[in-house]
């Protein structure tokens, strides 16, 4: 080992199994230094940004990061792990908001950026085989240089990796049209608890008892770490045609789209804005607001077939009173969809989040005027803006965006606490899912029994017969933690390790 254990952990003594764990890895792949562990020791959970830029970890420093280089290194890491009782998270590239990939108790990450190619892109079954590790813009730019997308771009396409998206059941911008990541993967490999490795075969479609590939897709690391997928891919769309559309009222956008979906047309992209965004968007691109209710409707593919779509859809549209504006908005929206507009605001001193939910059309209306109002109770300086994309017949995700001024931080940690408490809370009560593609990480512990009741019971036990020392990311998905351990998901929150 190169490097001293960096300062921060409690051990006094670096732990024994680090020496053979970088034997095993080979020189410069397990890292120990002050300013990678301090790098590791969290995602971009907003709850460890408002603590990260006074200089307090949300949870604890890592013990150290493991940087296999194949799938025979990382059973051999997770086997030493297992020998040992050495807890571990995997780790992509951090995007994850949710604190899944926070260390609660000097967890040893293991990164996965190294299992990082294309195996194979199968044109005739329209799929490709990728590693998880890949980053997501260079998987994409890969397939575009061949003629084809993989249907999956969430904004945070060049800082995540593909095995993220799927541990994480994420979603991409194009949901509407290609499907959430579980409908896109067709088969995963995976190094299960114990060392072994699961394969699952990438079929279009099979019946051969409950799936397993499912609770793989959106288990977070906790019942085995991918490391391998094979996924649908499409040929690049011929044509686009995205158009900006007014509306008189919500309720009418809302109607729109929901008639859009069950007459069976098919979006790429679907961005329906309250009063709050729809003003903020038209301001960035320079138009007045006509009508207070802004949306973004694109459809791709075939030019005819596309054409036919879009002009199948303005009728609807303006059936509900909608009408066609300067297309200003869908310009800036695709110029800029792959950036974050978070660090602008937590860099001057705010305490910015976003909480989506899955919720029905008929519960929709409610569910926003609920959490509108009740955060405005809560706090009448709070920001607060409404989008709905990843729409589908049923329903469609409810994207929030809050965001409270300057203020003493254990203040802005108590009403941010009691803003996430009253948006899931309406959620559950009017029957929708407390998420729909960030998926649980830490912070959504609180609220996921309410939501799966027994359900939470029988992933517990199929946690426990898998990974009976609770070694895989404990503490997540709600789940059992270890004793011990930081528990940033209590109510009110508390403080990890200060900076040293």
């Amino acid at each position: 080992m190169s490097q001293p254990l960096a300062q921060g952990l409690r051990a006094q003594r670096a732990p024994a199994w680090l020496e053979p764990l970088a034997g095993l890895l080979g020189e410069g792949h397990l890292l120990t230094s002050a300013a990678d562990l301090w790098a590791y020791a969290r995602d971009r959970l907003p709850y460890a940004t408002f603590h990260v830029r006074d200089g307090d970890l949300p949870g604890t420093l890592p013990t150290a990061v493991a940087c296999p280089g194949g799938i025979e290194e990382l059973q051999a890491v997770v086997r030493l792990a297992r020998a040992q009782g050495v807890p571990l998270i995997p780790f992509g590239a951090g995007s994850g908001v949710l604190g899944g990939t926070v260390p609660l108790d000097h967890e040893l990450m293991v990164d996965l950026k190294r299992l990082n190619r294309v195996i194979e892109l199968n044109e005739t079954d329209a799929s490709v085989t990728v590693q998880a590790g890949m980053n997501g813009g260079q998987f994409e730019a890969w397939l575009n240089d061949r003629g084809y997308t993989c249907g999956h771009l969430p904004q945070s396409l060049y800082m995540s990796t593909v095995g993220g998206w799927a541990a994480c059941r994420g979603a991409g911008q194009n949901s509407t049209r290609f499907g959430k990541i579980e409908d896109i993967v067709l088969g995963l490999a995976a190094v299960l608890p114990d060392g072994r490795e699961l394969r699952v075969r990438p079929v279009a479609r099979r019946a051969v008892g409950p799936s397993v590939k499912d609770l793989l897709v959106g288990s977070e690391g906790s019942f085995g770490i991918i490391t391998e997928l094979t996924l649908r891919v499409w040929r690049l769309p011929e044509a686009r045609h995205g158009v900006v559309l007014g509306f008189p009222s919500l309720q009418a956008g809302l109607d729109a789209l929901r008639t859009v979906m069950q007459r069976e047309l098919r979006p790429a992209v679907v961005r329906l804005y309250d009063a709050e965004e729809s003003a903020q968007r038209g301001k960035e691109a320079g138009i007045g607001a006509a009508l207070p209710i802004l949306a973004i409707l694109e459809f791709c593919g075939l030019p005819r077939l596309a054409a036919l779509e879009r002009d199948l859809a303005l009728e609807i549209v303006a059936g509900e009173g909608g009408v066609v504006l300067a297309d200003g908005p869908y310009r800036h929206w695709m110029q800029h969809r792959y950036e974050s507009y978070s660090p602008q605001w937590q860099s001057r001193d705010h305490f910015m989040d976003t909480i989506e939910v899955t919720g029905g059309w008929s519960q929709l209306p409610q569910m926003y005027e609920r959490i509108r109002d009740g955060l405005r109770a809560l706090s009448p300086g709070m920001y607060f803006g409404t989008h709905w994309s990843h729409v589908y017949p049923e329903g469609a995700c409810q994207y929030m965006t809050l965001r409270l001024p300057p203020m003493a931080r254990d203040e802005a940690l108590r009403l941010h606490r009691q803003a996430w408490d009253v948006a899931q809370r309406v959620c559950l009560s009017l029957g929708g899912s407390i998420s729909h593609h960030h998926g649980v990480g830490v912070f959504r512990n609180p609220w996921l029994k309410e939501e799966l009741g027994v359900g939470l019971e029988l992933l517990q036990g199929l946690k426990d017969h898998l990974d009976p020392a609770n070694l895989f990311v404990p503490g997540k998905l709600a789940l059992r933690g270890r004793a011990g351990a930081v528990d940033i998901a209590a109510a009110g929150g508390t403080t990890g390790e200060h900076a040293s």
